[in-house]
C-alpha cells in the first residue's frame, strides 16, 4: 500500500513540475496573467491568505547552492509534497518529494551560465501550489 501511495505523490510532484513550467511559459508569453487561485504567492495568497507564512517556499542562496524552506509541519494528513526551483524560462532545475516523516528543506545546486531569476514552489496537499520569485 505505500509502495502505491508514493507512487502516487511522486507522480503529483512530478505534473507539479511539469504544469509549473508550463503555467510559467504561458504567464511569460504576453498570452496574459492566470486568474486567481490557481498559483498562490505572497502578493496573491487567493483564498488560502491566512495560510500564506506556512507554505510559501523561502529562499536563502550560499554560492552555487539554493535551499529551500517551507515552514509547514510535517503530519501524516497535512504535509509539503514537493519543492521545486524553476528557471525563469521555465527549465525545472531541481524537485524533490516529501514524505510526512521528511523536513520540507531541499537543496539545488545552480547550473552554469544560470539566469538571475527563479521561481521555487512548495506544494501542499491541502493548500496548493505556492510560488517565490527569487533573484541571484
Amino acid at each position: 500500500m505505500a509502495d502505491r501511495r508514493d507512487f502516487i505523490k511522486i507522480g503529483l510532484g512530478v505534473a507539479s513540475g511539469v504544469a509549473l513550467g508550463q503555467t510559467f511559459a504561458i504567464a511569460t508569453s504576453g498570452s496574459g496573467a492566470l486568474p486567481s487561485n490557481i498559483v498562490y504567492t505572497a502578493d496573491d495568497p487567493g483564498q488560502w491568505a491566512k495560510k500564506v507564512e506556512g507554505h510559501l517556499p523561502k529562499v536563502s542562496i550560499q554560492g552555487k547552492t539554493v535551499t529551500i524552506t517551507t515552514d509547514h509541519p510535517m503530519m501524516k494528513n497535512h504535509y509539503i509534497v514537493r519543492h521545486t526551483l524553476v528557471s525563469e524560462e521555465g527549465t525545472v532545475i531541481g524537485g524533490k518529494v516529501f514524505q510526512p516523516e521528511d523536513e520540507p528543506v531541499s537543496k539545488f545546486e545552480l547550473p552554469e551560465g544560470h539566469g538571475s531569476k527563479f521561481y521555487a514552489t512548495s506544494f501542499c496537499n491541502k493548500h496548493d501550489l505556492w510560488v517565490a520569485e527569487v533573484t541571484v
